[in-house]
């Protein structure tokens, strides 16, 4: 068994959630924080950083060796940048750098929320077992996550699989987007 572990965040428009998980899936830690949704771009970010830093604080935090992102998309997990459509202040917002920096420097590592959906829901929960896998995420947006032939499809983006949003009503409210 490993001593190490990994520190995961969940960025949507309602909340953001921290956990300290070890190598088998267990929860160890968890810390959750509205999400000030409407509000600016760093008014977002210090929600990030105090989830961060509330799991910096946990007795399992030395043992943490990477930090896992997933964020409301659409995502540029290359870019380490961030624009999720409810969040209107974050636009290809640097995400990846500034949880870097709270984090003490580990590595962070960047994906949709609908791709870290499907990626432990095919690890440890009802995907188990199953080659191809669509799983959805339907919360304060609409994400997606894809698992074909056995592997996690995130695309070169982080964005495989990505829901986003759909017109309804041609004529309706405009979205945070511009669409």
């Amino acid at each position: 068994m490993t001593t190490d572990l990994v520190a995961a965040i969940d960025i949507g428009g309602t909340k953001i959630a921290g956990a300290l998980l070890d190598a088998e899936g267990t929860l160890l830690e968890r810390v959750q924080v509205p999400t000030p949704a409407r509000e600016g771009a760093e008014h977002v970010l210090a929600a990030v950083v105090e989830v961060v830093h509330r799991l910096t604080a946990s007795a399992g935090w030395t043992r943490v060796r990477a930090v896992g992102i997933g964020s409301a998309g659409p995502v540029d997990a290359q870019a380490g940048t961030v624009s999720p459509v409810n969040i209107p202040g974050w636009r290809d917002y640097p995400l990846v750098e500034a949880v870097r920096a709270a984090a003490g420097g580990l590595p962070v590592t960047l994906i949709g929320d609908g791709a870290a959906i499907a990626a432990g829901e095919h690890w440890r929960g009802a995907a188990r077992g199953r080659d191809n896998v669509l799983c959805m995420v339907v919360s304060t947006g609409v994400g997606g996550g894809l698992v074909l032939d056995g592997r996690l499809r995130a695309g070169p983006s982080g964005n495989a699989g990505h829901i986003g949003h759909i017109s309804v009503e041609l004529d309706g409210e405009r979205c945070p987007c511009g669409g």
